[in-house]
């Protein structure tokens, strides 16, 4: 993009520059639409795509009778096989052959399809409104664009808006020098180096090649403007008044390159605004600079003073176990642990047990027997006369 038409890239313009298609020379401005200032959201622009994309798709489904044409019966039990139904007969390879089941050869598909399976899908008039909105804004923001592939290295602006050009003769060689002096001609040639052919079975069912897309004119009334434009390779035409999500955002993806006539830029505000029944959905955020929002004076000034030192939940510790907790719940502690480990250990040297001397290896201790027992008039004489000694 030319760095004089850097400044006119911002969302919040007021004005959108209209270039006249014969001299590239700025004839004037528009006001910008509003739709420009819808909030780009992909994810319904996804969604909606997804859904709209099912609706041309054509009815398929299998035969009836696939699989099922053959009078096979199974041979029952008692033969050693699966009790599968058989084809009857002899004299061919044929024969004997398991069918009707999916794992058979021959046999019909698991679950065959129907033509009545359900193939299109509904969406919310005002889901459709607001993705239709998304894409167009998208189509402004050159990061976007950009990011989908195009090359707009020399398009003087986006929205790139042109005057007269729905008047030009249905000539496709004066439609391509239009696009040449606007810069557009290098997407249109990345169009034409991508054509390949398709990938599939497709390139047997009449849709052999495939390529990328190209820009996309919008135009409100038609005076030859399409015959001119139509035979370009990747470009599309679209009416303001009936533009499609499908072209608008191909893939579901937003930031097409699309060039307007100056009198269908100036009618989106009357088919793509706000009306009875439908607002534009408008941005929560239409800053997205939140450092600076951040730091601005009105949010600065209303912020409560930074705490210096956070005041952070004291730890409860356990008296019992933590020395420092008992002191403070009992100074005298530390002087009471002190007795009473000066009384353990006296009381455990008084009750100090006494070692018993081992027997030295090689001795065998002989265990003493006892003394075998007295009759008692020999103890009783024993006795007198250890007391008359005593006397005498």
């Amino acid at each position: 993009i030319n760095a004089e038409y850097m400044g006119l890239f911002v969302m919040a313009r007021p004005q959108v520059s209209v270039f006249n298609f014969d001299n590239k020379q700025v004839s004037g401005a528009v006001k910008l639409p509003a739709v420009f200032n819808a909030p780009i959201r992909g994810d319904i622009v996804h969604f909606v795509f997804t859904n709209m994309n099912k609706n041309h798709r054509q009815p398929y489904a299998v035969s009836k009778k696939a699989g099922h044409q053959t009078s096979a019966e199974s041979w029952g039990t008692g033969r050693a096989v699966a009790r599968i139904p058989r084809v009857p007969g002899g004299g061919t390879h044929r024969a004997g052959q398991a069918a009707y089941g999916n794992m058979c050869r021959g046999g019909r598909m698991f679950a065959p399809t129907k033509i009545w399976r359900r193939w299109h899908r509904k969406s919310n008039t005002t889901l459709k409104r607001h993705a239709v909105a998304a894409a167009l804004a998208a189509s402004s923001t050159i990061g976007l664009v950009q990011a989908r592939g195009h090359r707009i290295d020399n398009i003087p602006e986006l929205p790139l808006v042109l005057s007269g050009v729905e008047n030009i003769p249905t000539k496709t060689k004066i439609a391509v020098e239009i696009l040449k002096r606007f810069g557009a001609d290098q997407d249109v040639q990345k169009v034409k180096d991508s054509r390949k052919i398709r990938s599939g079975k497709g390139k047997m069912r009449n849709r052999r090649h495939v390529q990328r897309r190209g820009p996309l004119i919008i135009y409100n009334e038609d005076h030859g403007l399409v015959k001119a434009f139509r035979n370009i390779p990747g470009v599309e035409l679209s009416c303001v008044s009936r533009l499609n999500l499908l072209q608008l955002a191909p893939g579901g993806h937003v930031g097409r390159l699309i060039i307007w006539t100056e009198s269908a830029f100036k009618q989106l505000d009357k088919h793509f605004g706000s009306f009875s029944g439908y607002s534009l959905p408008k941005s929560l955020v239409h800053n997205a600079d939140l450092t600076r929002i951040i730091n601005s004076d009105e949010i600065q000034s209303v912020l409560k003073p930074i705490k210096s030192k956070p005041r952070r939940a004291p730890q409860k510790k356990n008296p019992l176990k933590n020395m420092s907790a008992m002191l403070k719940l009992n100074p005298h502690a530390i002087v009471q642990k002190r007795v009473g480990r000066r009384k353990a250990a006296k009381k455990t040297a008084e009750k100090k047990p006494k070692t018993a001397t081992a027997p030295k290896a090689g001795v065998k201790r002989h265990r003493k027997t006892p003394s075998p027992a007295l009759p008692s008039a020999i103890l009783t004489a024993a006795k007198k006369q250890k007391t008359e000694k005593a006397s005498a």
